[in-house]
C-alpha cells in the first residue's frame, strides 16, 4: 500500500507508520532532533501497538516552508497526521518541547485521543514569570540570532546533557540541534515559550503522565495546588533524552504508563 502523503498548510511532513495495531502511540521529537531519536521505542512498541514518528515542520525530513513556527501551529501538523491517517485510540508522547504541541494537539482532538505523555517535560507548571526571567529569555533569544551555534550548544551542554550522557549520544545531540535553520530555532523558542501552557493544561481533562529524569526537578507544588491530575515517574539520572539514555528503562515505564490508560 502507497504511504499517504501528508501537508498542513502546502508544508510536507515525514512521518514513519508501521500500521497495524488498535492503540496507536505517536511520538513527537523535541526541539532540533526528529524522529529518529524513537527509533528504539518503534522497534518495541511496534509488537504490540500501531507507532507512528513524525517530524515535526522545520526538523528532519518534512518540509521549512513557514513562517510561524507557533505551538499552535504544530498541533495543527500533529492534528493534520490524526486525520489523514484517521488515527483513533491514540496516545500522544511528546518529548521537551512538544509537551505543549501534545498538550494542544490533544485539547483539540479530545475523541481521537486517550492519552497524554509528557517526556522530560512540564517541569515548572505555575512558575510565575518575573520580569529577571523574562529579561534573561530575551538574552538567550538575542544571543542566538547573533550566534546560534554558539548560544545552542553552551545551553545544551549546561541544561540538556548530564555527566552521564554517552559521549556519542551528547555528540549527535550537539550536532542535530546546532545545525538546524537558526531562524527557525529561535522562532520555535520564542513562540514555544510565550505558549499560555499553565492555563491550557488547566483544560485537559485527561491525566498527565510524565516521564521525567533528574536533570532537573519536577515542581510538582503547581499541580497539587491547582488539581492537576498527574502522575510522574522518575527515570533518575539521565540528561534531557532518556528515550536514548536508558531506553530499556524508558521503555519499560512508558509500557506501565501505556497499560493504565488502556484499563482506565
Amino acid at each position: 500500500m502507497e504511504k499517504i502523503k501528508i501537508e498542513n498548510q502546502g508544508v510536507h511532513i515525514e512521518y514513519n507508520d508501521s500500521k497495524i495495531g488498535d492503540t496507536v502511540l505517536l511520538f513527537i521529537h523535541g526541539f532540533g532532533i526528529d524522529k529518529n531519536y524513537w527509533t528504539n521505542q518503534t522497534a518495541f512498541f511496534s509488537k504490540k501497538y500501531r507507532v507512528v514518528a513524525l517530524d515535526l515542520p522545520g526538523f528532519g525530513q518534512s518540509g521549512k516552508n513557514r513562517i510561524h513556527w507557533t505551538v499552535e501551529n504544530f498541533g495543527k501538523d500533529v492534528s493534520t497526521v490524526l486525520t489523514k491517517l484517521d488515527l483513533k485510540n491514540v496516545i500522544l508522547i511528546g518529548h521537551s518541547m512538544s509537551g505543549a504541541i501534545a498538550l494542544e494537539t490533544a485539547l483539540n482532538n479530545p475523541t481521537r485521543i486517550i492519552g497524554v505523555v509528557g517526556v522530560d517535560n512540564f517541569k515548572n507548571y505555575g512558575m510565575v514569570m518575573t520580569p529577571q526571567l523574562i529579561e534573561q529569555q530575551a538574552n538567550i533569544y538575542k544571543a542566538a540570532r547573533t550566534d546560534f551555534k554558539k548560544t545552542i550548544s553552551e545551553y545544551a551542554n549546561q541544561a540538556l546533557l548530564a555527566p552521564s550522557t554517552d559521549a556519542i549520544i551528547r555528540k549527535r545531540v550537539l550536532s542535530d540541534m546546532t545545525n538546524i535553520d537558526p531562524i527557525i530555532g529561535v522562532n520555535c523558542m520564542e513562540q514555544g515559550d510565550k505558549y499560555p501552557i499553565n492555563e491550557k493544561l488547566k483544560l485537559l481533562k485527561k491525566t498527565l503522565y510524565l516521564i521525567n529524569s533528574d536533570l532537573t526537578p519536577t515542581d510538582t507544588v503547581g499541580f497539587k495546588k491547582d488539581n492537576i491530575d498527574y502522575t510522574l515517574f522518575n527515570i533518575g539520572s539521565t540528561g534531557h533524552y532518556p528515550m536514548l539514555e536508558k531506553p530499556n528503562d524508558f521503555n519499560l515505564l512508558l509500557q506501565q504508563i501505556i497499560d493504565k490508560i488502556i484499563n482506565n
